[in-house]
Parts: structure tokens; sequence; C-alpha cells
């Protein structure tokens, strides 16, 4: 029998809603709220649509975030707020006044336009496919192509911090690093700048792959996951990186968007 959800958000947008929904997720790591049902409303353009997605809103005892670049729907979602007794979230108005306000600028009230098929599109869409096609090492000569370089033992989150870092256009590569395993020699020639070492607590990488070894069915005390095994593949990376010279990022208790951003800032 499935749970039903006792927290509801409704995400509403002229366009898909990716920016209102992104901002919701990020603000309920700081709750906990379980059974929650976030519902996507996606390319609301008339009036009628909006006045039933605040109706059910209102039904339901949930609130609404959103982003409309057209001020009559704004208006209109503040009206029924009021009306109905729901709090709406307006997440790109008062940036967009800002913007206004302090260069003497309009806005161009387009929906959609985050979304747009322009250069950035389709380098984004390129950096994705570079991730997919050479993750986990599968093919050394990346590393003079990529954008970002990351190294790391496994199961330390190299994989889904690539596929973050490709959405934002930056063509990643990732190495696993094993103590057996002599490095690509090609890391030695990267660009100073591009190497990103990660490390974690022991511990909590012991977690990790004791949890994993548990999903896949196979026995929890195989050597892979065990602290002294851990403690040796962290100490060959980290003598690593002190060899080329890069940065280190420790990834425990921290988001992949953290982490993503410690890595952009340094680039």
């Amino acid at each position: 029998m499935v749970q039903s959800s006792s927290h509801f958000i409704a995400v509403c947008s002229d366009s898909i809603g990716e920016t209102a929904e992104a901002v919701v997720l990020a603000t309920m790591r700081q709750f906990e709220l379980p059974n929650t049902e976030i519902k996507r409303y996606m390319n609301v353009r008339d009036e009628e649509e909006l006045t039933q997605m605040m109706e059910e809103v209102a039904r339901r005892g949930g609130f609404v975030a959103y982003t409309l670049v057209q001020p009559e729907l704004r208006e209109l979602i503040k009206e029924e707020a009021v009306r109905l007794n729901v709090r709406a979230v307006d997440v790109m108005g008062p940036m967009m006044q800002a913007m206004a306000d302090t260069f003497n600028n309009d806005p161009k009230e387009k929906p959609g336009l985050l979304h747009r098929l322009d250069d950035t599109y389709f380098r984004r869409v390129e950096a994705i496919d570079f991730a997919v096609q050479y993750d986990d090492g599968k093919d050394v000569s990346a590393i003079q192509r990529a954008d970002i370089i990351l190294l790391g033992v496994s199961r330390i989150s190299k994989t889904p911090l690539s596929m973050f870092l490709a959405h934002k256009g930056f063509k990643t590569v990732n190495f696993p690093l094993v103590p057996e395993l002599t490095a690509p020699a090609q890391l030695w020639e990267a660009l100073p700048g591009k190497i990103f070492g990660l490390t974690i607590k022991p511990e909590d990488l012991l977690k990790i792959r004791s949890e994993r070894l548990k999903v896949m069915g196979l026995p929890h005390n195989v050597q892979y996951a065990t602290l002294e095994r851990i403690q040796e593949e962290i100490d060959y990376a980290m003598k690593l990186f002190a060899e080329l010279g890069c940065p280190v990022i420790d990834v425990t208790d921290k988001a992949i968007e953290e982490t993503a951003g410690l890595i952009t800032k340094e680039l």
C-alpha cells in the first residue's frame, strides 16, 4: 500500500518549472518532511488553468512556488493566493524587479528563455554526452579534452558529480583510483587547474560501500568494504593528489551541488 503524501507543494511555471523546483528541493534539505509531494504545473499560460491549480493547492493544504514572467499571470496568482488563503512564493519576480530597478532596464517577459536552443544549450548537451562516454576512466585520451578531471576511490560519487557538472556545461571525466593500478600518465600532462581530488572520511565510505553490497546481495565482509582497505585506498589517493599538486575536496556530508560549487569556483 502506497502511503499518501501529507505535505503538498505545487511548482507553477509558464515554462517547464525546473528553476522553481530546484529551489524547492534545495530548501527541503533543511527540513524533515516525510511524505512530501511536489507537483509540477508546466507551461501555464491561461487564467483558468492557474485558478484550477490554486484551488487544488488550497484543497490539499499546501503552498505554491512559481516562476511566471507574464505580469498578468503574476498578478492573478497573487490575487488567488489572497482569495484562497494559500501561500505563494514568487521565485523569479523579486530578482527581475531588482535588475529592472538597478539597471534601469525592462525584462523581456518571454517564458522559457532559460531553455532556448542557444550555444549554451548545445554546449551542455555536448558535455553530458562526453561525461557519459568517458565515465569511470573508460578512455584516458579524454583527459586532454576535458574541462574537469575528477579523481577518487570507488563509491565517492564521482559519476553523479560528473553528470551534475556536465549539466552546467563542463566536459568532465572521472577516474577511479586503486592502489594496485598505475594512474594514467596523461594526468601529469593535463593543464594546471583541471584536476580535482576527492576524499571522504573512511567511516562514511564504509557505510556507503556496505550498503552497496547489501543492495547487490553480496557478502558484507569482503575486503572492499573493510575499514583497513578503505584507509589504504584513501592514503594512496592522497599521496597521488600531492604528487599532482591538485586541489583536494572532502565530500563528507556535502551535497553534489556543494562540491560542484567548490570546483567551479576554482576554475
